[in-house]
C-alpha cells in the first residue's frame, strides 16, 4: 500500500517568523518615532561610570542606597539666578560625602541676570571644594518662552563669560556645560566650545555636531531607582564618556 507523502509545516513556521519580525519591526520604528520607546540604557558598556543628578524634587534622598545600586557619582542642584537656593541642596551635599560617593553642584543658569552675580551666589552656597569633589557645572535650559523670545547673543556671552571667570577665579577650575543641542548652537558653540559638555539625549543615543565632543551624557529622565522619596518619581540618569573615568570629572585646581 502506498504511503501518502507527509506534509510540512516548514515554509509556515518560516513565514510566521518573518511576519513577526516586521510586526515588531514596525513596532520599534513607530516607538521610536512617537518617543515611546527608549533603549539607551541597554546600550551602555559594562563598565560604563554611572552617576545620577537631583534636586528637591527627588526629596529624602539616601546617598548610600543610590550608591549600592551602582552609582558612582552624583550632581546635586544648589543655586539658580541670583538668589534662589535649592532647599534640599545642604542635607544632600552632606550626606552624599557621609556615603562615599563623588559629589557635584550645579547651577542653573538666570538668562536674566548678571553672570557674576550669579557665581558669587553659587560660591557662597557651596563653599570650598573638598579632595574628590567633581567640577562645578552651570546648567543652561530655555525656560518660560526663552525659546521664542531669547535673549540675545551678546547678553547671553557677556553673562555667561562673567559666571564663568567667578567660578575660575574661586575654585580654579573651568565649569562643566550643560546645555540641550538647539541652545548650544545657537548661543554658545562659538565662544565656550572650549568648554567640557554635558550633553541630553533621552531618546537617542548621545550625539554632538561638527567633530565636538562630550565628556558626560544624561541618557534617561525616567530612571527609577530606590533610595528616594520626593514628589518626582523618576531620576536623572547620566554616564561618562566611554574614554573619560571619575578622575575627570574631579575638580583639581590650577592656582
Amino acid at each position: 500500500m502506498a504511503q501518502k507523502k507527509k506534509t510540512t509545516r516548514k515554509p509556515y513556521v518560516i513565514s510566521l517568523i518573518i511576519l513577526g519580525l516586521i510586526v515588531l519591526a514596525a513596532l520599534f520604528y513607530a516607538g521610536v518615532r512617537t518617543k515611546r520607546i527608549r533603549l539607551n540604557a541597554l546600550l551602555l558598556p559594562k563598565d560604563a561610570v554611572t552617576g545620577v543628578d537631583i534636586s528637591r524634587y527627588q526629596g529624602d534622598v539616601d546617598m548610600a542606597v543610590l550608591k549600592e545600586q551602582g552609582v558612582q557619582f552624583i550632581y546635586i542642584k544648589a543655586t539658580e539666578g541670583v538668589g534662589h537656593t535649592d532647599e534640599r541642596f545642604a542635607e544632600n551635599w552632606a550626606h552624599a560625602k557621609e556615603a562615599g560617593l563623588a559629589r557635584g553642584a550645579y547651577h542653573f543658569f538666570s538668562l536674566e541676570s548678571p553672570g557674576d552675580e550669579q557665581a558669587r551666589h553659587f560660591v557662597e552656597i557651596v563653599g570650598d571644594l573638598g579632595s574628590g569633589d567633581l567640577i562645578p557645572v552651570v546648567d543652561i535650559e530655555y525656560y518660560g518662552d526663552k525659546d521664542i523670545n531669547p535673549p540675545s547673543l551678546d547678553h547671553v556671552e557677556r553673562e555667561l563669560s562673567a559666571f564663568i571667570s567667578v567660578i575660575e577665579e574661586t575654585y580654579g577650575v573651568t565649569p562643566i556645560l550643560y546645555a540641550s543641542g538647539d541652545l548650544y548652537d545657537r548661543f554658545l558653540k562659538d565662544g565656550f566650545g572650549h568648554l567640557s559638555r554635558w550633553v541630553r539625549s533621552v531618546y537617542y543615543p548621545a550625539s554632538v555636531k561638527n567633530g565636538d565632543s562630550w565628556l558626560i551624557w544624561q541618557y534617561s529622565d525616567r530612571g527609577v531607582l530606590e533610595g528616594y522619596s520626593g514628589e518626582e518619581q523618576y531620576i536623572d540618569l547620566d554616564v561618562l564618556h566611554k574614554d573619560a573615568s571619575l578622575e575627570d570629572i574631579i575638580a583639581k585646581p590650577v592656582f
